[in-house]
Order: structure tokens, then sequence, then C-alpha cells
């Protein structure tokens, strides 16, 4: 059974049966790839009943969209994952999906038409649910360690400037000083603070472990992607500062 598009300037709607209904009203806009050869190909699978995937949308290169499920229910898009005081990312997001081959299939730029209607469809979800910037995402924000979409290469940059989600300029990478792997510091235990404060499901042990490195590197993939590689260097810990102070300056103005 088809549906009204929520955003007026879907191209195609193609109703997937993969959804059920919301508890709560979505706060969250996560952003994915598809990992797939061809954006025909992700459709297919996003609406196909016997895969149990779907998303609210899919963009593809040349920039159109298609809606495949209400926003106002739950789409089955983010797995098991979590972000802040949502165990259920599912459960109060809205997921897009860009048609993108992926790390596995050479990591292709985004066509300049498809980042395009990312933002514009973006800025509609965001106005019309009143997402803070801070909870537009990726999927591998919500999921460290089991999912790596949208990428490093996605210009999360760009989005933010149009006014989709939160960015700072990242610190360059320099040769210094970096906290060890089992490190037990009050400087690990800040960062773990922080990355939790944000948002991150990280534990705060007070120790450098592997679940840290992990969520370390799902904060750079996105906020410091010119070296992605879980270790905590001054240039990781000094652009997490950045955002953490920029976060709490526009709550607080």
């Amino acid at each position: 059974m088809s549906f009204k598009p929520d955003f007026s300037e879907v191209d195609e709607v193609r109703p997937s049966p993969n959804f059920n209904n919301r508890k709560r009203s979505p706060n969250i806009l996560l952003q994915h790839y598809t990992g797939m050869d061809t954006g025909d190909a992700a459709l297919e699978r996003l609406v196909a009943e016997e895969f149990k995937v779907s998303a609210h949308y899919l963009v593809y290169e040349d920039g159109k969209i298609v809606q495949m499920v209400p926003e106002d229910k739950r789409a089955w898009h983010a797995g098991k994952g979590s972000w802040s005081d949502a165990p259920d990312v599912n459960g109060v997001s809205i997921g897009i999906e860009i048609a993108n081959g992926g790390h596995y299939n050479g990591a292709p730029e985004y066509p300049e038409a498809q980042i395009a209607s990312v933002i514009k469809l973006s800025r509609d979800i965001i106005k019309r649910h009143n997402i803070p910037a801070e909870r537009v995402l990726g999927h591998s924000d919500t999921a460290p360690g089991r999912k790596i979409d949208p990428g490093e290469w996605f210009p999360w940059k760009r989005l933010a400037e149009n006014g989709v989600g939160l960015w700072v300029e990242p610190e360059p990478v320099i040769e210094g000083a970096c906290i060890a792997s089992g490190a037990k510091d009050p400087d690990v235990a800040k960062l773990q603070a922080d990355l939790a404060e944000y948002g991150y499901g990280v534990n705060k042990t007070g120790v450098y472990d592997k679940q840290t490195a992990v969520v370390v590197k799902a904060f750079q993939r996105h906020f410091r992607p010119e070296k992605v590689d879980g270790v905590a260097d001054i240039s990781t810990i000094k652009t997490l500062e950045k955002l953490m102070s920029k976060w709490k300056g526009s709550r607080s103005s």
C-alpha cells in the first residue's frame, strides 16, 4: 500500500514492509551508505520482506529521492546501536540510505547532485522534527566497530555549512604524545567522559581499552577523517575538545 511522502520533493514512493510502530518521536537523523553495486540493487533489498531491512529514504547518485517508509514509522535501518539516551536508534531516528559502493567497493566519491539532494532532504527533516545538530549522525557513530558508513570521505563539513549537523575544523595531525593502549590516568577518564557526554556508547572504565579505541575510531571517522586509527593523539583530543565547546556553547546560546 502506498502512502503520501513526507518530503514534497520525493521523486518516487516504493513502500517497504519492513517497519513497525514507534514509541517515541524521532530526534536523530542517521546517514548511511548502501555499500552495494547500484542504487537499484539497494532499493530492491530495502523493499524486500525477506531481508528485514529498510530505511525511510534512498538517495541515488543523480539526486533522485525514493521514500520507502513513512517518517512516523520505525524503519529497520540502524540495527543494534545506541546514542546518548537512545538504546534503540531505530526507534528515534529517520534513516537516509545514500547510494554508494562503500569501503569494499573502492570508496567512490559522493556526486554533487547526490549531496545536494541529501542536504535538501536533511534540512527539511531537521526543520520538521526539530532535530538538534549534534544528533545528525553516521551509522558508524551509533554502532562503533560494527558499522563504518557513510565513511570518512563523506562530506560532513559541507553538510554542516548548509545547516545539517555539527562540525569543527579538525586539529592537524602531528607527531607527538598520545594515550597509550592500556593507560589508566585522568586523561583517559576525561576522554571517555567527553565521548559519552556527546553521545557515544563508551564505558567509562578509566582505562584506554579496546572498546575505547573502537569508539575513538568512530569519532575520527566523522570528525577527524584524515587519520582513522583509533589512537587518541593530540589532534583527536583537541578536536573533541573543540567539538564539545561548540556543542555546549550552542546549547547555552
